[in-house]
């Protein structure tokens, strides 16, 4: 197998396991209750849309036909590409561990269901958006296996986008919460933890 050949898989690979874990969760969050994503605003909601879309795209199209998005190669050597599978073996976890703490809170908006509970427990304990950091290691894990800088750039705008609504769905998270949600505020970092307790 060559070189390129052993990345693309490892990319699929990592890339599979954490739809596969991502799906799983979704679907045992799912619930009757209609989820408005009006306050999340509909231009924030359809450019992250386009920009998960982007990223899709070319990540698939790197895995399908390389040559389809070649143009944007980065020359990087063979031992940082590797680091995208520990990147993206730990992204893997984070997201099992995340996913498997939220439970039937899961949503894809910034609003929380009806029978919502606040999560403080798992990696909540200390990152009130672990998803998101999780997001960011998969999305490094995949623009460092391909070599390619339009994944990463793709990746980097959902980032930024998520980062743009995350003040929104803490506002929410504080409206349903209310004291609760900002004494967790207080003791826990939006991104990265503030400190290990």
């Amino acid at each position: 197998m060559s070189g390129d050949n052993y990345f693309r898989l490892a990319t699929m690979t990592v890339f599979l396991v954490s739809i596969s874990i991502g799906v799983y969760y979704r679907l045992q969050a799912r619930s009757a209750e209609k989820i408005s994503r009006k306050p999340e605003g509909y231009v924030l909601a359809v450019a992250l849309r386009f920009a998960g879309l982007f990223l899709w795209s070319a990540t698939f199209g790197y895995l399908i036909y390389p040559p389809s998005v070649g143009w944007a190669s980065l020359p990087l050597p063979p031992w940082i590409r590797c680091l995208g599978v520990v990147i993206g073996g730990a992204s893997a976890f984070l997201m099992y561990w995340t996913l498997s703490s939220l439970g039937k809170n899961l949503t894809d908006t910034v609003v929380t269901r009806r029978d919502a509970t606040l999560i403080t427990h798992g990696p909540y304990r200390w990152v009130r958006h672990p998803f998101y950091l999780t997001a960011a290691l998969l999305m490094s894990s995949v623009a460092l296996l391909a070599a390619n800088w339009l994944i990463g750039i793709a990746g980097l705008l959902v980032l930024t986008l998520l980062a743009i609504r995350t003040p929104t769905e803490e506002a929410h998270l504080v409206a349903r919460f209310g004291q609760q949600y900002r004494d967790y505020m207080d003791r826990t970092g939006r991104f990265w933890p503030r400190r290990f307790k």
